[in-house]
């Protein structure tokens, strides 16, 4: 875990709901405290709190923790509210159902990208990401097609907060290589993942822009190498890209949280 937080005992008690909810599974006190920033009585105590408060659910015969109903209500309301997925969602399945390929929906928070949603019309090939999931922006390619379009001074930010690790053999490890990419990607309209993030998995990016030209997200086709290569995934470019279009005119007069 990080630093201890420094916004109070709220901070620190949505650090432990993070913990929980990060674990992707239930999860035990002891388990908790292998990696936890507080000590056994501090924790106990978040967790008895956060378990009052319908944050979190308590099995006590397994002794485990896993995140609670009013949680996912509050998640359900954020989903609603705070991310383009009700715009999008319509698109999305659209445009799976004519390619017959998974079509993920991404936005950027602090630098990392999340994934809002995805729409599959065949089951034949899961791909890897899902809703909630978060990765970094510069060895995706929802990452780097959103960092592309954002303006100057937000970009800057975004690059300072990615930790180039170096994923696999293909992965960007600088600022410098990633910006040489951002300036092809701008020209280009489109973002790949060539086996950047993990080995064997690729993609084709399109960010979604209002008509002011605000980034406001993007879409994505994953895939595993032994499916398709990139030269196959490119093919899918105009509809991705008029995909992308269509949800970004609909988001004109939506506000993400990071545009108030």
């Amino acid at each position: 875990m990080g630093a201890v937080t420094t916004d109070g005992t709220v901070g620190k008690a949505l650090s432990v709901l993070e913990q929980v909810a990060s674990a992707g599974r239930p999860v035990r006190m002891r388990e908790l405290l292998e990696t936890s920033e507080f000590p056994k009585p501090t924790l106990y105590r978040f967790l008895q709190t956060l378990t009052n408060q319908g944050m979190l659910s308590y099995d006590p015969e397994h002794q485990t923790y896993t995140p609670g109903i009013r949680l996912v209500r509050l998640a359900h309301s954020a989903w609603s509210q705070a991310t383009l997925a009700p715009i999008a969602r319509p698109h999305l399945e659209t445009l799976a159902s004519t390619l017959r390929e998974a079509i993920h929906l991404a936005q950027m928070d602090n630098g990392q990208v999340i994934f809002i949603d995805k729409r599959q019309a065949s089951t034949q090939f899961a791909t890897l990401a899902q809703a909630g999931q978060v990765a970094p922006a510069y060895c995706t390619g929802v990452g780097k097609a959103m960092l592309a379009f954002l303006p100057e001074a937000e970009r800057e930010h975004a690059l300072r907060q990615q930790a180039f690790l170096k994923y696999t053999d293909a992965t960007l490890t600088s600022a410098d290589e990633l910006l040489k990419e951002l300036d092809e990607i701008r020209i280009e309209g489109i973002a790949f993942d060539r086996e950047e993030h993990e080995d064997g998995i690729i993609s084709i990016a399109a960010p979604i822009l209002t008509p002011s030209n605000r980034v406001v997200g993007s879409i994505s086709i994953a895939t595993a190498t032994n499916r398709h290569t990139l030269e196959e995934l490119n093919a899918f470019r105009p509809d991705l890209v008029e995909c992308a279009n269509k949800i970004g005119t609909e988001a004109q007069s939506w506000q993400s949280p990071s545009h108030p």
